[in-house]
């Protein structure tokens, strides 16, 4: 299973939407229903994960609790053991931003040399963290620059999810799903369900 390689983050048909800082996803329709940023120590990774329940919950955002708090906090492990977030004074910031059809999660850490790996070896003794995320979530990808690198992912509204597994999934042409190397690095991607 390969990483994609450079900046994963990149749209190359969103709209309605458009790139802002750091690459969110803003427009109309998307907003940021909290931010949180953390030292960088592994005792927070908990923090993390309760700070993206409780945004949830508070917004009721329709998509599964369990697989975002489960992802953030592997990319949140990640960041803080394999980046500058890591040493002494480093942050790990958390965003999630509300879009139609469901949930966008940033990681945003200090920087590294290296690029995120997704490693396919379940049965590895390590570095299952960006293989869940590639399998679980609907849409992920990293920017990288000058500042750190920003990990996100995007989960599906439970109703979108529904619908994928009740029909054939539908992507208009030139508009290839994000989050899969194999498939193109698109942000966003639409799905239906045809009868």
């Amino acid at each position: 299973m390969a990483t994609p390689e450079g900046d994963f983050r990149r749209s190359r048909s969103v709209p309605p939407y458009g790139l802002g800082p750091r690459g969110a996803v803003v427009g109309s329709q998307a907003r940021v229903l909290g931010s949180l940023t953390i030292p960088g120590r592994p005792e927070q990774v908990a923090r993390a994960r309760a700070f993206v329940a409780r945004t949830l919950s508070s917004h009721e955002v329709g998509t599964d609790h369990d697989t975002a708090t489960l992802l953030t906090s592997e990319i949140v492990t990640n960041a803080i053991a394999h980046t500058k977030s890591g040493i002494e004074g480093g942050t790990v910031r958390i965003v999630v931003i509300g879009v139609p059809h469901g949930v966008l999660v940033e990681i945003i850490d200090d920087g590294s040399a290296g690029t995120p790996i997704v490693k396919g070896d379940l049965y590895a003794a390590e570095g299952h963290g960006l293989f869940l995320v590639h399998n679980l979530a609907a849409q992920w990808g990293y920017l990288r620059d000058p500042a750190g690198t920003t990990v996100w992912f995007h989960l599906a509204a439970a109703r979108e999810q529904v619908s994928e597994q009740a029909g054939p999934q539908v992507v208009p042409q030139g508009v290839p799903k994000a989050g899969r190397p194999d498939q193109g690095t698109q942000l966003w991607a639409v799905h239906s369900a045809t009868a």
